[in-house]
């Protein structure tokens, strides 16, 4: 018996329409901004944000973190989105010298900064002001040294209030009082004289010599001695006193070691150092603390602390046991660095040892 087989059906020749492709999701403007900054960031560009509002910095990052990849076609859209954008824009330019010189000052060298600035010391585009208005308070203090009462009032009008008054409350008190009388008396001083003591102190300025060293010689000597072994700072202090004692005098108050932690930290603080410090290297310093004035601040740091989170550490101090001096030593030094690092970022400050509160 013979069995037929089925030719197979035939074809029209056409093969069968491919699915729709799905369509991209709709991107929103601020993932769009999350894929140009990448872009940038990608190519190695320098770019700051930190002018955004906080808010905008911590949405650009979670749309970052959301984003996964992105095809060549989208990023290409993206770009050439951004770039019209650009054009319709166009750019915008500081307007200032000086705020010009702010912005290009990390691309020029220090010493055409100082041209640029001679040659537009008459000009009637360079505003001396905007200069000296972004000065620190020490360099404020050294600049008006030598300068008469009736400047240093020009000077402190001419400063934003905030300014103004910490300048104010860092000069000695007969001069500071001098000084506050005399703004009373700048009513009637005409603008073309305010602009000829801003240009005066401006090349005062320009005429000072170059320092390689930022910080004064107590800041930096006091900087080393707070990493140094406690047996070598007293050393060298004592060495010091020897020499100079006034120097040594300021050398100690710069000094910020963890026996200082009492008279300087707010007790309001310690919560926010205890969790910023490792819990690891807080125990270890803690247990490891020897002497009266050493133990005096694990008590200080204890008594500031929840009651809970107190006693669960002198537990644990109990039961870590023997702490080599080494070991204590090094984790003392890891939580003044970071009471440092605390204090240089505002979030927590040192009382000075000048305060009596």
């Amino acid at each position: 018996m013979s069995t037929a087989l089925s030719a197979p059906a035939q074809t029209s020749g056409t093969l069968p329409p491919a699915p729709p492709a799905e369509p991209r999701p709709r991107l929103t403007r601020r993932q769009k901004a999350a894929i140009i900054v990448r872009l940038l960031l990608a190519e190695g560009a320098e770019i700051s944000l930190a002018r955004l509002p906080p808010a905008l910095q911590a949405e650009l990052v979670l749309q970052m973190t959301r984003l996964r990849r992105i095809d060549r076609q989208t990023l290409a859209e993206v770009v050439e989105e951004f770039l019209m954008a650009f054009d319709g824009n166009g750019l915008s330019f500081p307007g200032g010298l000086e705020d010009t010189l702010r912005m290009m000052e990390k691309y020029i060298s220090p010493e055409t900064c100082v041209r640029i600035r001679k040659q537009a010391g008459l000009s009637a585009h360079a505003d001396p002001w905007a200069r000296i208005g972004g000065l620190d308070v020490d360099v404020l203090l050294d600049l008006l040294a030598g300068e008469s009462v009736e400047v240093g009032a020009v000077v402190l009008s001419k400063l934003k209030v905030a300014k103004a008054a910490e300048l104010l409350g860092r000069m000695p008190g007969e001069r500071a009082r001098r000084i506050a009388y005399a703004v009373s008396l700048t009513a009637d001083i005409a603008p073309a004289v305010v602009r000829k003591i801003g240009q005066s102190l401006a090349e005062q300025l320009d005429t000072q010599p170059e320092r390689e060293f930022t910080d004064g010689p107590v800041e930096r000597v006091g900087a080393i001695l707070n990493f140094s072994p406690a047996a070598t700072r007293e050393e060298v202090l004592e060495s010091l006193e020897q020499a100079d004692a006034d120097f040594a005098s300021q050398v100690r108050k710069a000094i910020f070691t963890w026996v200082n932690i009492p008279e300087r930290i707010d007790p309001r603080d310690i919560s926010k150092i205890t969790r910023a410090v490792d819990a690891d290297t807080l125990l270890t310093a803690l247990a490891g603390a020897r002497g009266p004035e050493e133990e005096a601040v694990v008590e200080f740091i204890l008594s500031n602390m929840s009651k809970r989170m107190a006693e669960g550490l002198r537990e644990e101090m109990q039961e870590a046991g023997t702490i080599k001096p080494k070991d204590a030593e090094a984790a003392m030094t890891s939580v003044v660095v970071t009471i440092r690092e605390l204090a240089d970022n505002g979030e927590i400050f040192l009382i000075a040892k000048d305060d009596e509160d």
